[in-house]
This record gives C-alpha cells, structure tokens and sequence, in this order.
C-alpha cells in the first residue's frame, strides 16, 4: 500500500509510526501540503478533499482521515483489542484528539514553530484550550498507563502525534510528569520510529 503524507505532520506521522509498529510494509509518497501538492487536480482524484494523510489500498481503493485510517489498519491486532467496551473507549480518546487536542496544539505548533507567526491572534485562546487537553490527559494517566485500554493501542497513537511535539508550539511538556512517563513509554515499543 501506499500513504500520502507530509513528514512533519503529526496526523501523517500516526500512520507512519503504526505501521512500523505492525510491521506492515509500505511505500511513502512524501506530498508537500506548503507547495500546493495536495490540491492538484491529479492529487484531488484521489482525495477530492484535497488533505493527507491518504492512504492507497492495493486494489486502487483509497481512504482518508488519520484516525480512520489507524482504525482501518490496526483491526484485529493488539491496537485495537477485541472487546467493545475497550475499543468504545478508544474511539473515545480519538474522538477527543480530534476536537478537543489536536484543534488547539497542532495549530500552535505550525503556527509557531512552522509559520514563525508568534503573533497570530488564535495563539492565545488555542494554548488556554490545548492546555486543558493536556491537564485532561495527564489526570487520566494518574492512574491509566494508556488511554482507552491497558496496553498500547491506537488512541496512544492518536494523542502521542502531536503531544510529544506540543513544545514545539510553546506547551510546557515539564508542567505534566504523568504525560512525560506516557511518552517515554510509548518510545519504549518495539519498532518505536520518531518523527522526525
């Protein structure tokens, strides 16, 4: 199969790093959101959308969407366990990453590290709401070591994309010792690969 992807994305970078984790060979089309490359008319055949991550299936089919895509890839394996109620609270934690996480530290973080827009006027209320995401985390793993069930599954992979980088849009990572152990231990996962 193939992933569309840009390499300092973190919703791209999710299916980079489960598919490494899986073991699960692939061949990654680096696709340049900045230069236009996503909304070329050859590219929005693909994905009328125009975004990545796109994953190509080997029959030609396609999906889009990071974590429907971690979904489609991580059924029936160890990241997605076989029992309702825990892949209930996974999607749980996914459904969370998408409005309440990734909306607010993403931004900052292209805004800021990418951008060099300091100033932009969505900064402030997105660092106040990206910080109640993280104090929402870090109290879960007071006593969780995961999010959603006892082990590694998918939803770690959904929030580890961009909290692991959120300092890179000025989240003070050092405020949150719960999430700093969390993040050491999903780089502790055999076939672990970073981001960069």
């Amino acid at each position: 199969m193939k992933v569309y992807g840009t390499s300092v994305s973190g919703n791209c970078y999710k299916i980079k790093l489960l598919l490494h984790l899986l073991k699960v060979p692939y061949e990654w089309i680096e696709t340049d959101t900045r230069k236009g490359e996503t909304k070329t008319q050859e590219f929005l055949l693909k994905n009328p959308v125009g975004k990545v991550p796109l994953l190509e299936l080997d029959s030609g089919e396609f999906l889009s969407e990071s974590n429907a895509i971690l979904y489609f890839l991580a059924k029936d394996t160890a990241f997605f366990p076989n029992d309702l109620l825990v892949q209930s609270r996974i999607l749980q934690w996914m459904f969370f990453e998408q409005y309440s996480h990734e909306p607010y530290i993403a931004v900052n973080r292209w805004l800021i590290h990418f951008q060099n827009k300091k100033d932009d006027p969505k900064i402030q209320g997105n660092h106040i709401k990206g910080l109640d995401a993280l104090r929402i985390m870090n109290d879960h793993l007071s006593t969780n070591q995961f999010f959603g069930s006892q082990r590694p599954s998918i939803s770690d992979i959904s929030l580890f994309a961009y909290t692991h980088v959120a300092e890179e849009g000025h989240f003070p990572l050092s405020d949150f010792p719960n999430l700093n152990s969390w993040v050491r231990r999903i780089k502790e996962i055999p076939n672990f690969i970073p981001i960069y």
